[in-house]
């Protein structure tokens, strides 16, 4: 018997996976990347502790697809931020559902405990994620709630034990911090602490691309976890690097609606970007902060290039001028 596990790499995912591992269950761990989980390749990382838990890693990448289909129109609304959280896990739900018969699997299982999240793990949410991820022949199994709920096809049928199922609850962690030591689990994500959509800088920085550039693709969203970004006051958006690595990131990402600020030759300082289609008043302040960013003298002008144009400007006296600014 083979059943999918829907995968975060957090302690809830990898318990479940031990409990079914423990019937002698085959489990393909699914990290469905949406494309908010992490501004680092997490890849490696993911692979350890789902093959510590007993299951084979594979990832599967919705990135562009979650973007239009869940993130910009959920049907149950957003959490605090700008977190669809039950048309999120109905969504990957429906993805691992119809990955069921190519992966030879007979049922899906989830981390997920009763009670533990406010929006998307009450009773009721849990009964609308069924309904909207298409589970008709409730394949969706919780391993470590799973007494406290109605029992599913695979328990029905005998797949599963349902006595060595659990009964866990609420936003308590003592039952599964037991556990880890129990499973040798020293290594795992904290609860909650990897989605982007539940920070409220991260949601700010979403809604103001939403207003002015929109969100059109993925590169749209993934620009938004690197760099300082301001909004200035013509309604261009710039973006300033914070570090190499962060330089780095920004460079890789191939987002057309933006145009790469050019310092002079021998000018250390970060990659700055700014929207293409920025007015002339919002280029030159732009110019102002790229060489506020760098390390050049405030007394000196300096010729800043942004596509064909050539700016000559100083650098402000403080980078605090770039603060009423910032979006975030």
């Amino acid at each position: 018997m083979k059943a999918l596990a829907l995968f975060s790499g957090g302690l809830d995912s990898m318990l479940a996976i031990k409990i079914m591992t423990m019937q002698n269950i085959e489990i393909i761990a699914l990290h469905i990347n949406i494309g908010f989980g992490s501004k680092d390749d997490r890849s490696e990382i993911l692979k350890k502790r789902a093959n510590l838990a007993g299951a084979q890693l594979k990832i599967v990448d919705v990135k562009n697809r979650y973007l239009q289909d869940v993130l910009l129109n959920p049907k149950y609304g957003y959490g605090k931020h700008f977190n669809p959280c039950i048309d999120c896990h109905a969504y990957m739900f429906k993805t691992a559902l119809n990955m069921l018969e190519n992966e030879g699997a007979s049922f899906i299982i989830t981390g997920e405990v009763l009670g533990q999240r406010p929006m998307s793990q009450r009773r009721e949410a849990l009964d609308s994620v069924r309904n909207l991820s298409g589970d008709e022949n409730s394949l969706i199994l919780r391993p470590l709630c799973a007494k406290l709920l109605k029992p599913t096809t695979p328990e029905i049928n005998g797949w599963v034990d349902r006595e060595k199922l659990l009964d866990i609850s609420g936003r308590g962690r003592s039952r599964q911090l037991e556990m880890a030591k129990e499973f040798k689990f020293d290594e795992f994500e904290s609860p909650g602490g990897g989605c982007l959509l539940t920070m409220q800088n991260f949601s700010n920085k979403l809604k103001d691309a939403l207003n002015f550039e929109g969100l059109d693709s993925f590169v749209d969203s993934e620009i938004l976890k690197f760099g300082r970004h301001l909004r200035l006051e013509n309604g261009a958006k710039m973006i300033i690097g914070k570090d190499e690595i962060d330089n780095l990131r920004l460079k890789n990402i191939q987002n057309d609606k933006f145009t790469e600020i050019i310092l002079p030759d021998g000018i250390v300082g970060a990659y700055s970007l700014i929207s293409k289609n920025a007015n002339l008043d919002d280029k030159k302040v732009a110019v102002k902060f790229a060489l506020t960013y760098a390390k050049t003298d405030i007394l000196k002008e300096y010729e800043v290039g942004i596509g064909d144009e050539k700016f000559v400007a100083t650098a402000f006296s403080d980078k605090k001028e770039a603060s009423r600014y910032f979006v975030g």
